[in-house]
């Protein structure tokens, strides 16, 4: 499946999701007026913001939404439960990986293995009672050993629970997991305009 390769601090400035450690050049003096957004601008940028953070394309993101649309229950709910539980999501809020990129990465080179079998698609929705294990190898690479040692600075949600480098999905999200920084109203205007 095809992804975004392009430069990733750049989209993360344009969408406000910069981390706060990173301390970016100084720009230059002349300013520009802010440009004022149509109502589909916004919405646009919003779906935007949201398949930047999963590293979702287009495709793939409308499938996601026309499934949750279909689901009698809240639309928004289901949306973002279903990209919250990609596997290369999951492997990153166990903090198996810095990124969700790189766990996009380790998930790809087959170093997962989810109730001993081994599974190679980012994209795989796990279950409530699954279990979700990095292979023995993968532990010597310096990413995952950072990754593995910040046990501190690592939050693991609370539908997740994690022990070393094996991790389980406790249960169903709810909507207490759901990420505050994106509005989900919004993505919800723009397809069903």
């Amino acid at each position: 499946m095809a992804r975004y390769t392009g430069p990733q601090k750049k989209r993360d400035r344009r969408f406000g999701l910069l981390q706060e450690t990173i301390v970016e050049a100084p720009r230059s003096k002349t300013r520009r007026r802010p440009r004022r957004k149509s109502e589909y601008g916004i919405r646009l940028e919003e779906k935007q913001k949201v398949r930047h953070i999963y590293g979702v394309l287009e495709r793939q993101f409308k499938r996601y939404f026309a499934r949750a649309h279909k689901n009698p229950s809240n639309t928004g709910l289901v949306l973002m439960e279903q990209l919250e539980k990609r596997l290369d999501n999951v492997i990153y809020r166990l903090g198996f990986a810095p990124t969700r990129r790189g766990a996009r990465q380790i998930v790809n080179h087959g170093h997962v293995t989810i109730n001993g079998g081994r599974v190679d698609i980012p994209s795989y929705s796990v279950s409530p009672g699954e279990k979700i294990e990095l292979k023995e190898h993968i532990l010597a690479i310096p990413m995952v050993t950072e990754s593995l040692e910040n046990k501190e600075e690592t939050q693991v949600p609370s539908w997740l629970r994690r022990s070393g480098n094996i991790g389980t999905v406790v249960r169903e999200l709810t909507e207490d997991d759901i990420r505050d920084d994106v509005d989900i109203r919004l993505i919800i205007e723009y397809y069903s305009k």
